[in-house]
């Protein structure tokens, strides 16, 4: 089965995150589609395949190698969708032989992906690309990376001849409301070295994220009829605006590219007595992340100075950090994904991830675990496809991975 095959699957699973929710997983459909993999691995023969009372999956490609005694490497993606736009009744369909013209994915709602908006589609021109009918998302962040992991176990399976060690596999709950390492068995997962495959294009190699913090801030006011409101009314609401604009306009994720960090307001809710505002912060310099968290917080001092003492308050997080710093002292994650990559005839490339993905917090919990590619593009979006030849690339690389780390010794402890 190819891997594209398996992305279409497992699109009928509606697996979103619910950061609202505080169970682990945070859907019952994550539950149901975490049994329904571990189903799947026994049949393809991977051993101990769990699922544990968080939802998290776990199994062991066994090693083939007579007294085999190496680096234990894993491959790790995550099960949940983002909330965020349509995730039900997705309709998978294969574009053949794409040609570079507009994809007409809903003819009705003149929906339609093309490579004026995103020139990156000319890439794929004689290539097959997997869409939806432009109403909902594709699901391929991250279910192509459970689709390209468990067709490399597959490979595996039909290929005994081919060496390999022992080979680790996961599958997380709740990344995409960035939970997906709180709960995970990093001793028990038993890899010395893992990667995510959580990216995008064939050949990303990610080492390097953002430093993230988020902040709820609550602002308490004074409701009174607006008749006789004057010099009694504190309007939580209006005040809830003017923190907004305290915040420097040029530092927001629509004016921003590369290493700029940003805040970003992604949720208001508000009326006269209470309003909330909830941002996420992010730089990919833990400096400059800490400069921000000041500017928010001196937004704040300001105005309990003009408004009165516990008007507003805020409640400030750090969320994960910068991954490269657990990643360099094991730099041949990245040398021999990246020469794996150019054997396969791609061309490696690795830039700051302007997110996070599990192995940020894996990497600070003694996982080392940088991020590869899938073959999907345009995730958290309605106009989200997947390169079938892409995917079967990740594939092929995360079979060459394997069998390189068959080859290295032991981690140290």
């Amino acid at each position: 089965m190819r891997a594209y095959e398996r992305l279409i699957r497992y699109t009928k699973y509606p697996t979103a995150s619910d950061e609202n929710s505080q169970s682990c997983p945070s859907t019952p459909a994550q539950l149901d589609f975490a049994k329904d993999l571990v189903e799947e691995m026994k049949g393809l023969g991977i051993a101990n395949a769990r699922v544990d009372e968080h939802g998290y999956v776990y199994g062991t490609i066994p090693a083939n190698i007579e007294g085999w005694k190496g680096a234990k490497i894993g491959f790790i993606a995550h099960m949940d969708v983002v909330d965020v736009v349509p995730y039900e009744n997705i309709k998978p369909r294969v574009v053949e032989n794409y040609q570079g013209e507009d994809i007409i994915l809903n003819e009705e709602q003149d929906i339609r992906l093309s490579p004026r908006v995103f020139p990156e589609l000319r890439r794929y021109q004689g290539r097959d690309l997997l869409v939806t009918d432009g109403t909902t998302l594709l699901g391929a962040d991250d279910k192509a990376g459970i689709a390209g992991i468990l067709t490399m176990a597959e490979y595996f399976k039909e290929h005994p001849q081919e060496p390999h060690g022992d080979i680790q596999v996961a599958f997380t709950p709740d990344e995409e409301i960035g939970r997906g390492a709180d709960l995970f068995d990093v001793e028990g997962f038993g890899a010395d070295y893992a990667y995510t495959v959580d990216g995008g294009a064939f050949g990303e190699v990610e080492y390097e994220t953002f430093n993230a913090a988020s902040a709820k801030i609550t602002v308490t006011g004074k409701s009174i009829h607006p008749g006789s409101a004057k010099n009694q009314m504190v309007n939580a609401a209006r005040i809830a605006i003017e923190l907004d604009r305290l915040l420097p306009e040029a530092d927001r994720p629509e004016h921003t590219e590369n290493r700029e960090g940003f805040f970003h307001l992604n949720e208001i809710e508000g009326a006269e007595e209470k309003a909330v505002l909830k941002y996420i912060l992010r730089d990919h310099d833990a400096g400059k992340l800490e400069e921000k968290k000041r500017i928010l917080q001196g937004a704040v001092d300001f105005l309990n100075v003009k408004y009165g003492a516990g008007t507003v308050t805020a409640d400030i997080q750090d969320n994960y950090r910068n991954m490269i710093e657990e990643i360099k002292p094991h730099w041949h994650l990245i040398d021999i994904a990246c020469e794996e990559v150019k054997a396969l005839g791609g061309t490696p490339v690795s830039v700051p991830v302007r997110g996070g993905t599990d192995g940020c917090r894996l990497s600070f919990m003694g996982l080392p675990c940088p991020n590869l590619g899938t073959g999907g593009h345009n995730g958290h979006g309605r106009l989200e496809y997947a390169c079938l030849q892409e995917m079967d690339q990740t594939v092929e690389l995360l079979v060459r991975i394997a069998k390189r780390y068959a080859k290295m010794p032991e981690r140290e402890k």
